[in-house]
């Protein structure tokens, strides 16, 4: 089990989970629906490492947090989700089929100082996603 899973709030998680179905390639385990027919928790898996994610709930304030909002696109989350991948590659391309399926670039596909392929989109929910591969060492 993975220690640490992001938890996405979004307005519409039906929506929200049929587009990371096709822009991130995601895999949906469990989907548990509120009476109203928001969902409280949806379990995904995206290349390998779990993202959970809910519709928002903002007549329930969590003690010490606020009520549950959702980010938006004026108003982005302040966190950002990486995706790591096997290869530089991938990188390209699972950025290719994000922005294809309406996500927006931040930062185009690029090799890094840091050694790695990276590129950076920001999804029609307010969320951010970093697509990450290591770069192969330099000889």
């Amino acid at each position: 089990m993975q220690t640490i899973v992001p938890y996405l709030t979004v307005k519409n998680a039906p929506e929200a989970i049929a587009f990371y179905v096709k822009a991130l390639g995601a895999k949906e385990n469990a989907r548990v629906p509120g009476e109203d027919g928001r969902i409280l928790h949806a379990d995904l898996v995206i290349n390998g490492g779990s993202v959970y994610v809910m519709d928002e709930f903002p007549e329930h304030a969590t003690e010490g947090c606020g009520p549950v909002r959702a980010p938006s696109l004026e108003k982005p989350a302040p966190v950002a989700t990486v995706i790591n991948f096997g290869a530089p590659p991938d990188v390209d391309a699972a950025h290719s089929r994000a922005v294809g399926e309406g996500c927006k670039t931040v930062m185009e596909p690029q090799d890094t100082f840091w050694n790695a392929r990276f590129a950076v989109v920001g999804d029609p929910f307010g969320h951010i996603w970093m697509l990450n591969a290591e770069l192969p060492a330099k000889s």
